[in-house]
């Protein structure tokens, strides 16, 4: 849990909404509020990158730990469903790298800047992305959830 203190600067500095965890940020801020957790709050290892998906938008959220406190700050952004286009935190951190491709992998977010944006689990040829609640379900394979 990052202290409040933290959270406090985030959210005043970006307008950022505070949670019991972090900060949700808007998109068009999120790679400020990446850089300033990083170089004035020392977060600067990246855990880890995952999404879930809400009524009307995808929520990415990004989680980063401080290497003297264990502190793990989560940053979150919700995307509308019909723009799915975020920044891409591997300029900040390079671990966000494989996790940014398995979110784009299996939620279709795409991430401006990725150096490398591919499938990192499925074909490149495969159709849709299966974390999705408009996925079908069954595949092509006939394996039903």
């Amino acid at each position: 849990m990052p202290a409040p203190e933290i959270v406090a600067s985030l959210s005043t500095r970006f307008g950022a909404t505070p949670h019991p965890l972090g900060v949700s940020v808007a998109r068009e801020s999120l790679l400020d509020a990446a850089r300033v957790a990083r170089d004035h709050h020392g977060y600067r290892y990246y855990l880890l990158g995952t999404a879930t998906e809400r009524a009307d938008a995808i929520e990415v959220l990004h989680a980063v730990r401080h290497p003297a406190s264990f502190d793990t700050l989560f940053l979150k952004v919700a995307l509308p469903k019909d723009d799915l286009v975020l920044d891409s935190l591997v300029l900040v951190w390079s671990g966000a790298d494989w996790h940014e491709r398995e979110i784009y992998d299996l939620f279709g977010v795409r991430f401006h800047g990725h150096p490398d944006l591919r499938r990192i689990l499925l074909p490149d040829d495969y159709e849709g992305h299966p974390l999705r609640k408009d996925f079908p379900m069954s595949t092509p394979w006939g394996f039903r959830p």
